[in-house]
């Protein structure tokens, strides 16, 4: 069976793409291991998620993966919020050398 575009699919995969590179500048640049780690975790977790949800075997299969990816949505955002009050990241999201 064919499934139509997922936007949802779509935005998930390039956000983890920038966590990616966001990973590989706080751990090369930086030398951040422990926020590095946290955040590459949980935002790559979220399309990982969503990708799972495409093919739920239920309805509450189905939402229970869309729920998973939001709680590790909020906490991708409790990371970031964490680098900019560190100074590692601004709030544009530029990077703050030391």
């Amino acid at each position: 069976m064919e499934r139509k575009e997922s936007v949802l699919k779509n935005k998930s995969e390039s956000f983890a793409k920038r966590i990616i590179k966001l990973y590989q500048y706080l751990m090369n640049v930086k030398h951040e291991t422990v926020i590095s780690k946290q955040i590459y975790r949980s935002g790559t977790s979220i399309g990982a998620n969503i990708a799972e949800s495409r093919y739920a075997q239920s309805e509450f299969d189905f939402i229970s993966k869309l729920s998973i990816a939001l709680k590790e949505a909020e906490e991708t955002e409790y990371w970031l919020k964490s680098l900019r009050g560190g100074d590692y990241l601004t709030e544009a999201g530029k990077t703050i050398m030391r």
